[in-house]
């Protein structure tokens, strides 16, 4: 059988983030808002180095925002929310920055993209990068105040697109 008719040009789509959550999202995604307390999820850490530089992010974070942190799964901490929509269709829910004090590094989301986030990382210290994130082994390896300026910038900014 062979197709027949009048078939539709081909639609682009872009990619868009917006500013809030919808709860639309594909039925397979793992990664949402709980309702464990980020200030305990961090006391519970170890080793201690973890603790403390999970205590200096959640302050940090927080007052750069000025939002409350929220659990993103079990172990990313996050601000704001933002709906997000690939060019493929495929959307969902996920927070605007955060952080997640990770065995292996810290983690560090929402901070590239923006219009300064180069200049800004090029001044951060010793960090590698990936598509969306951020690596720091600890935060004794990079400038605070950049990590601030950042972040504040990442938070003032639009969001990004995907």
């Amino acid at each position: 059988m062979s197709l027949g008719g009048d078939v539709p040009e081909p639609q682009p789509r872009d990619a868009v983030v917006t500013a809030g959550h919808t709860g639309e999202g594909a039925a397979d995604l793992k990664t949402h808002p709980t309702d464990v307390s980020p200030a305990e999820f961090i006391d519970g850490l170890s080793p201690q180095r973890r603790v403390d530089d999970g205590r200096a992010l959640l302050e940090l974070f927080d007052r750069v925002t000025e939002q409350p942190a929220v659990m993103w799964g079990p172990s990313m901490i996050g601000y704001g929310e933002i709906h997000y929509r690939y060019a493929t269709g495929r959307e969902g829910d996920t927070f605007r920055v955060g952080f997640s004090p990770r065995k292996s590094a810290v983690s560090l989301y929402g901070l590239q993209g923006h219009p300064r986030s180069e200049e800004l990382l090029g001044r951060l210290g010793k960090h590698r990068t990936a598509v969306s994130c951020v690596y720091v082994n600890k935060l004794a390896d990079i400038d605070l105040d950049v990590l601030e300026q950042l972040a504040r910038h990442a938070w003032t900014s639009a969001p990004r697109s995907c």
